[in-house]
């Protein structure tokens, strides 16, 4: 199991592989369909972002509230369905996404090209991964409820590398 801190670097990019177990620790930004809609329109419109996404990571997720812990659960949600916005943010410096499941030539092709790494997080283990977040806060688009966008400080996130910075896809091999 290899530990590794955002911000993500080139070098720790680059000694990541497909099928790598990894501790993520540091700060990650949640973000569902209708947050990255209103991120690439931002970027459409040469407009400043809420907030500094170079060298972050992005987590398909909208962690739920809870009463007596930091965060409710949080767990992924599929990512094909970010796949459409995912070139013009990796292009404004986004390097790890965490998601579940497939992801399409596209998304893989702009992955490559921009030298960013895809992350699975357990799926189904939403009540488990709250524990591995330390603090949870709203940044941006407090409008849109659960899909705002929030800023988690994570310490030993698990995660597994589906798509690394050289194209090579866990799920190529089950084809």
């Amino acid at each position: 199991m290899k530990k590794i801190n955002t911000p993500l670097m080139e070098n720790v990019i680059a000694d990541l592989k497909a099928g790598d177990e990894v501790l993520l620790s540091g700060v990650i930004f949640t973000a569902r369909d209708q947050a990255h809609l209103k991120l690439c329109e931002l970027i459409g419109q040469n407009e400043d972002l809420p907030v500094n996404i170079a060298g972050q990571v992005i987590y398909y997720c909208g962690p739920t509230p809870s009463a007596d812990r930091v965060i409710g659960s949080c767990g992924p949600t599929t990512s094909s369905r970010m796949d459409p916005f995912t070139p013009p943010l990796l292009k404004k410096g986004v390097k790890g996404m965490i998601g579940k499941g497939r992801r399409s030539s596209g998304a893989r092709d702009a992955i490559v090209r921009e030298k960013a790494i895809y992350f699975a997080a357990p799926a189904g283990a939403g009540a488990y991964l709250n524990g591995k977040v330390t603090s949870c806060e709203v940044v941006a688009f407090p409008d849109l409820g659960p899909e705002a966008m929030h800023k988690l400080t994570v310490k030993d996130f698990p995660l597994i590398v589906v798509i690394d910075a050289f194209g090579n896809d866990i799920y190529a091999r089950f084809n």
